[in-house]
């Protein structure tokens, strides 16, 4: 497998693709204006204890408070007899790292059972269990990694003990990889532990890294080929942090600079678009349809104009046979979590049911994110689920339509200004112009004239040419066109 990572970083959002033989498989994206808290470390002071939900309300500097439930206080396997009030009371000094964004009018999810992590360790300083990850299947893998670790800590020692976890990453690693990332995590526990007692309420002790970054730390496997970043700045960034924690990959970190974008490689900003869309095309000519709603996702397969050559057992089995491969990587394209039901075309050939079950196996034991498959159910679905890692492709791109009261999605304002951005990025390049006129809806144009107006300046700076915006009461606000003077 031939993999390649794809790094888009802008003033305004981070962009990093996973292309395996030249198709995109994953796509993550993060804004600076919105960009998620999970992993932060945070000291906060409890401000309501509720002993009858056996939960508590946290300050850790926000708007809204946390909210931290007693088996986040005590962790798994925690005795059912405990109660809240024995272990938190309101003005008390805590420490808590967020596991889940605070969304909508809901205040962040905490836990005192706090983790760090490098590329291939995970630190837990509250337990002292020692495991590997689930994806390593191999026995004597995991034996000689639990080897390995076990003689690290017996030269590196973590004050106060606690507990760790191989990671996936860490398959196939030798020993200098392994003690290099103690050693990291040995340093970076010591600053949040000083920071924690010398905390008098609430502030920030530790913050994730950005996405270009993880990214770096968490996909590079050893399939992959090269990294390629498209600034000179993300590019010295990458490198120095490579260099510095993980120099068996730094050889791969390479600067783009062809004249394309960097996501129009492969046709990842095809793929991009094409992934917000309800109905996905398979080139035997039949379709799948995709559903996402609170409750769980849906796909439907189609036969559409796909009609075989033999027979109709035989047009549902190559149908199903290759849907099975595309709404894999549509789940990883998407990112679409929870449970997922899958309704294949009925089949009569039982040897036929089993190998679309076998293809889809096959398809997702690829995909990162934990999950798990099912067989045919009575009714004839498979249903299968998918570890939630992070806010949908859609729910990050889209918000929910005013005209249509929540029913359907459109592309946000925000989303429509960077597209402009980027369009007008390729124009200068392409033509030679005196100047730009973008014509949009009033929300995207009232936008940028107004929170991306700093960014417009920068790119008039960079371009060397003007740019001027004029709504157009009869567009939509995903409809623009840019008009070269």
């Amino acid at each position: 497998m031939n993999e390649e990572i794809l790094v888009n970083v802008t003033p305004m959002e981070a962009r990093v693709a996973v292309v395996e033989n030249g198709v995109a498989q994953d796509i993550y994206i993060e804004r600076q204006s919105s960009r998620g808290i999970v992993g932060n470390i945070y000291a906060g002071r409890v401000v309501r204890v509720m002993p009858g939900m056996q939960a508590a309300f946290v300050d850790f500097g926000f708007e809204r408070s946390g909210f931290i439930h007693l088996s986040d206080v005590l962790g798994a396997g925690a005795a059912t007899e405990e109660r809240i009030a024995d272990h938190l009371q309101e003005g008390q000094l805590v420490t808590v790292q967020v596991v889940k964004d605070p969304i909508s009018k809901k205040g962040a999810r905490l836990t005192s059972q706090l983790s760090v992590s490098t590329r291939y360790l995970v630190y837990m300083p509250q337990s002292d269990h020692v495991g590997v990850s689930q994806r390593i299947d191999d026995s004597d893998e995991r034996a000689r990694l639990q080897e390995i670790l076990a003689a690290a800590l017996d030269c590196e020692s973590m004050e106060g003990g606690g507990g760790f976890i191989l990671r996936t990453a860490a398959e196939g690693v030798g020993d200098s990889e392994i003690r290099a990332d103690l050693r990291f995590l040995k340093r970076l526990w010591t600053v949040v532990s000083r920071r924690a007692a010398e905390a008098q309420g609430p502030e920030l002790l530790y913050e994730d890294l950005p996405l270009q970054l993880r990214a770096v730390r968490d996909l590079a496997r050893p399939d992959v080929q090269r990294i390629l970043v498209d600034s000179h700045e993300n590019y010295t960034v990458l490198n120095e942090f490579c260099l510095k924690y993980m120099p068996e990959v730094a050889d791969l970190v390479e600067l783009y600079e062809g004249e394309r974008p960097i996501f129009d490689l492969h046709s990842v900003e095809e793929d991009l678009q094409r992934a917000l869309a309800r109905r996905v095309p398979l080139k035997s000519g039949g379709h799948l349809v995709i559903d996402q709603t609170e409750a769980m996702t849906t796909i439907d397969v189609n036969t559409g104009s796909f009609v075989g050559r033999r027979n109709q057992e035989e047009t549902l089995f190559k149908t199903n046979l290759e849907a099975a491969t595309v709404l894999a990587r549509q789940l990883r394209l998407r990112n679409l979590g929870g449970i997922v039901i899958v309704d294949f075309i009925d089949m009569q050939d039982a040897e036929h049911r089993r190998q679309v079950h076998r293809a889809l196996e096959k398809a997702m034991a690829r995909d990162l994110a934990r999950n798990k498959i099912t067989g045919v159910s009575e009714l004839g679905l498979i249903e299968m689920t998918r570890k939630r890692t992070r806010e949908s492709l859609e729910r990050t791109l889209c918000e929910d339509c005013p005209s249509c009261e929540g029913r359907g999605v459109l592309k946000s304002a925000e989303t429509v200004c960077y597209e402009i951005l980027r369009e007008i990025m390729r124009d200068a390049r392409a033509y030679e112009t005196g100047g730009l006129i973008v014509l949009a809806a009033y929300t995207v144009v009232e936008r940028l004239q107004e929170e991306e107006s700093a960014h417009v300046g920068d790119l008039e700076s960079f371009i060397g040419r003007s740019i001027s915006f004029r709504a157009e009461p009869d567009y939509t606000q995903e409809q623009f066109d840019i008009v070269l003077l």
